[in-house]
């Protein structure tokens, strides 16, 4: 154990948090998968909570694996990934698969294995880096707003607007995730409103295509967006708010103190209660003190990434800990919101305890990532380290031959002003002092 220990590198506040997430995620996910047990009829319990191992397990092997790499080789990776995650994201888009009806077509089939793969998590990861290498990039250089428009924007809106006909609310987040690292990154604040404006009249641009063309497959989803934005801010009832009235049953039934570990009742009338709305569960399970737990879990980690930024050496590396650890934190947000009913409804997962193979091994390469910049961070503060200390030794090493030389050539008035200048060297053998010289010992 000490030995695996050892080879974790990086901070190790964001690993122990991590971890602690991951492993309470098994329980959640253990009751809430009887769900679709009992009441879908699908495959067994044991085996979800299996499921649920093998992605943690390949999600920490993920961790691990790009953590040894150096962290400013994803610089030219995200330069060669973002044009190939734009094909992918069309491809998606057209030939994408719908998961139950639920989940549009975002969704692709990996050939020969039976797995389903989400191209917008990935999508995601390789944009932020992309933007923090740009940021970097023109940290001490002149730039114009043409000129960061076609290098810096383009990609992104290229990027957004293949995941906004199937996913809004990835979108949604992704672009204000940019616009969040790029004021990090000190880009021109009259450039970054211009953007904004720009985004804005996109949108709106791609909603009247909605309303003009109904039924095209890439603006069927807007429909289901008005909706829910239309449920959310309506107090009149409705049959599709059902998941979201399960879920205040839910944390209305858990109390303080909650109904113990798998006793929910609720997991069974919520669709998706292993994954979107797993929140509920455990407050249900767990009360507000087990929900209290998970927000502070979340805050402790989000507080390790505000640390280990200020601490980052380089402009990339603290954008690299900003772009890709503050969405985990702010999507786990989305979803503690969105179980309450603070926020409509949106589809964010809970980062590290919700079921989903695409979730945890993208949000296991984010912490990968930032956790590699960590630990450069580190081997760089060790080697500054031991740099002061060999210099600390040299320094003592020529003060103490300098003394000796002067008491050798009996310069008793260099030994005395040296010896009252007070700290410019230490002798610990008190026979080896010059200062014995001068008191005839």
């Amino acid at each position: 154990m000490k030995q695996l220990l050892n080879n974790l590198k990086g901070d190790k506040g964001i690993w122990a948090f991590v971890a602690l997430l991951a492993l309470f995620s098994f329980m959640p996910v253990f009751s809430a998968s009887s769900n679709l047990v009992y009441v879908v009829g699908k495959g067994s319990i044991v085996g979800y909570l299996f499921k649920h191992l093998i992605h943690i397990s390949l999600g920490f092997l993920i961790v691990f694996l790009i953590h040894r790499l150096p962290y400013h080789k994803f610089k030219a990776l995200s330069w060669i990934a973002v044009p190939i995650m734009a094909v992918l994201l069309l491809y998606t888009l057209a030939k994408g698969n719908t998961i139950g009806g639920a989940n549009a077509s975002r969704w692709v089939q990996i050939p020969f294995t039976g797995f389903t793969f989400q191209p917008s998590s990935l999508a995601f990861i390789v944009l932020m880096v992309y933007v923090a290498r740009y940021l970097a990039k023109i940290e001490t250089k002149e730039y114009t707003f043409k000129s960061s428009a076609f290098e810096l924007w383009l990609p992104v809106f290229v990027i957004i607007g293949l995941i906004l006909p199937a996913n809004f609310s990835t979108a949604a987040l992704m672009f204000s995730m940019v616009c969040m690292l790029v004021f990090v990154g000190k880009y021109r604040l009259q450039y970054l409103f211009s953007v904004i404006g720009i985004g804005i009249a996109g949108l709106l641009l791609f909603f009247l295509i909605a309303k003009a063309f109904p039924g095209n497959k890439l603006t069927s989803r807007v429909d289901t967006w008005m909706s829910r934005i239309e449920r959310f801010t309506s107090d009149a009832p409705d049959e599709d708010v059902y998941q979201i009235e399960n879920a205040k049953i839910a944390i209305a039934s858990g109390g303080i103190y909650g109904l113990g570990p798998g006793k929910s009742v609720q997991k069974n009338f919520l669709p998706q209660s292993s994954s979107d709305f797993i929140f509920a569960i455990i407050v249900e399970e767990y009360g507000l003190v087990g929900g209290i737990g998970i927000l502070f879990l979340y805050m402790m980690l989000f507080f390790r990434f505000l640390v280990t930024a200020h601490k980052a050496q380089s402009l990339f590396g603290k954008l690299l800990i900003v772009g890709l650890g503050f969405p985990l934190i702010f999507q786990a947000l989305i979803n503690m919101g969105v179980a309450v009913e603070l926020l409509p409804t949106t589809g964010q997962t809970l980062p590290l305890i919700s079921s989903g193979g695409t979730s945890i091994w993208m949000t296991c390469v984010s912490i990968g990532i930032i956790l590699s910049v960590t630990k450069k961070d580190e081997e760089m503060a060790e080697i500054e380290a031991e740099a002061r200390l060999r210099d600390e030794a040299l320094q003592r090493m020529i003060d103490r031959e300098v003394a000796l030389e002067a008491e050798k050539n009996n310069n008793i008035e260099e030994i005395i002003e040296r010896a009252t200048k007070g700290g410019e060297y230490s002798i610990e053998d008190e026979s080896d002092n010059p200062m014995n010289a001068v008191l005839g010992k």
